[in-house]
């Protein structure tokens, strides 16, 4: 069953078309694949749910015989544990929610249990999606695919992972400030955030509700194209919904790699800075050659306060944060520390005190302190104001150019516990990921080389509501490179008699196809 762990979405629907293959068969495919490797290699998974996963196969089974034929139709899929889905554990990666069943399914949840996929399980991630390398889970943390001694990026660290491990052929993130692309480069997976408002946060437990958006991880753009077809448009639960014409995603990537008349900007912002390793910059230049050979132009810009965003996005998102997790408070349904006489004070104090893991706390004194009477307005006030010049920054640009290009994060996978004593070192991995989430912009990271031995990511940013030209550059570039036809070292693995050694992945070397370099 290797080659239906390693199939694209595109393929798998192709076999279960053509009844070469059941969809209860693609399942317990990649359940049996996550249930003999994930546990001593990547931990991705907080809970498999192989019974729901079975019965939804059977399901998408009968409808196939119907003569239904959905693009997503019999899929498997993970999703990360921040989304609710009706009776099935939703812990948001936190003690506090760890026994939380929700009533419902969020709107997501919904509309793939609708077009037929199948879940196969809820994902490991930083604790209420704070943090860049899914160290801050309150369970344990998860391991890179390419080399299990290091991180997988975050906080959808557990969804890229599982991806990346070929677990299943796509999985769903969030993305606050940068949480979909940036594990997406570390674990060289295509990872998309949407617009802000395209895709319905209904269902979604809430860090940063101004900031956070669902998006896919998928092994190829045309895949990504293909869920965000499912998952786009409008939801009247949702008040931060855009009510906005939704195309075919699929339909706008083209046929060929051809990028004649595309302007494609860079940033000095996003090159000239410290701090980026030199093999990251080195393969997102060649990748940014590689673009204008495929047609596109180039053009030096500046995003003068992009050098703002870090300290902005600290502000905004941890004052958010300490709104949206007050409810949280042992009274509920969260985690609740009661002993006998103890007062209302001592439950608040006791549950939130054992429940919330160190960074959360961080950022919940961070934005009260934010909010609080006095420091309003010269902290959370100014931040909002800085907010909208970097958002008009990008709309500068967008007067002349059709997308912004350059590096996703600015290193490669680093090891474990090597950032977990410096928040600050942590918080800039995602120096080039914030300014596009407080912009509110679609942007993806696509496979685009390596650096020791460790995937790289190519960042595309664009217009509001522009997904499509985003994803048309991005499957360009794909299409005339291999670097997504890479596989880690946990997805070449059998799942039969595989030894469990860790292992670091070899320096693979370019393949571009000929005819476009």
């Amino acid at each position: 069953m290797a080659a239906l762990t390693s199939s694209s979405i595109a393929e798998l629907r192709a076999l279960l078309a053509r009844r070469d293959v059941s969809a209860l068969e693609v399942a317990r495919a990649h359940l049996d694949r996550i249930e003999e490797l994930d546990d001593r290699t990547v931990q991705a998974m907080l809970t498999v749910t192989r019974e729901h996963a079975e019965g939804q196969a059977r399901a998408a089974d009968a409808r196939i015989t119907a003569g239904e034929d959905a693009p997503l139709l019999g899929v498997p899929m993970i999703l990360k544990d921040v989304m609710i889905t009706r009776g099935i554990r939703t812990t948001a990666g936190s003690r506090i929610l760890e026994n939380f069943r929700p009533i419902e399914d969020g709107t997501i949840t919904r509309r793939l249990a609708e077009a037929g996929t199948v879940l196969l399980g809820k994902s490991n991630m930083d604790e209420f999606a704070m943090g860049s390398s899914t160290e801050n889970s309150g369970f344990f943390p998860t391991r890179n695919p390419w080399d299990l001694e290091r991180v997988p990026g975050g906080s959808s660290g557990g969804s890229a992972a599982a991806v990346g491990a070929e677990f299943a052929p796509f999985a769903l993130g969030t993305d606050t400030g940068g949480s979909i692309r940036q594990p997406a480069a570390l674990c060289g997976v295509v990872g998309f955030k949407p617009t802000y408002g395209r895709v319905s946060r209904y269902g979604l437990i809430a860090f940063a509700s101004s900031l956070d958006q669902i998006g896919p991880f998928t092994r190829t753009v045309e895949d990504c194209a293909l869920v965000l077809n499912a998952i786009a448009g409008y939801d009247p639960c949702d008040s931060t919904s855009l009510q906005a014409p939704v195309p075919d995603y699929r339909v706008a990537l083209g046929s060929a790699p051809d990028l004649k008349g595309v302007r494609l900007a860079l940033p000095r912002e996003y090159f000239d800075v410290e701090g980026v390793e030199p093999g990251v910059a080195a393969a997102v230049n060649t990748a940014i050659e590689h673009l204008e050979s495929l047609g596109a132009e180039l053009g030096e810009v500046s995003l003068p306060h992009t050098k703002y965003g870090v300290a902005t996005y600290y502000l905004v998102a941890p004052a958010e944060c300490s709104a949206n997790l007050a409810r949280y408070d042992g009274v509920k349904y969260s985690l609740s520390i009661r002993e006998p006489g103890a007062g209302l004070w001592d439950v608040y104090e006791r549950s939130r005190g054992e429940g919330f893991g160190r960074e959360v706390k961080r950022r919940i004194v961070l934005g009260t302190y934010a909010l609080s009477s006095g420091y309003y307005d010269a902290y959370y006030l100014k931040a909002q104001k800085v907010r909208t010049l970097i958002k008009q920054d990008f709309d500068r640009v967008f007067e002349d150019f059709d997308a912004v290009v350059g590096p996703t994060s600015p290193n490669v996978a680093f090891p474990l516990g090597a950032k977990t004593q410096d928040p600050l070192a942590m918080y800039l991995n995602d120096l080039f990921t914030i300014p596009t989430s407080l912009a509110g912009l679609p942007g993806i990271s696509v496979p685009a080389g390596f650096a020791e031995g460790l995937p790289v990511g190519l960042q595309i940013i664009g217009r509001a509501l522009d997904e499509s030209s985003v994803l048309r550059i991005a499957h360009a570039f794909e299409q005339s490179t291999a670097w997504h036809t890479l596989r880690s070292p946990i997805a070449r693995r059998e799942t039969s008699t595989t030894p469990t050694g860790l292992k670091t992945a070899q320096e693979p070397q370019p393949l571009i196809d000929e005819q476009h370099d």
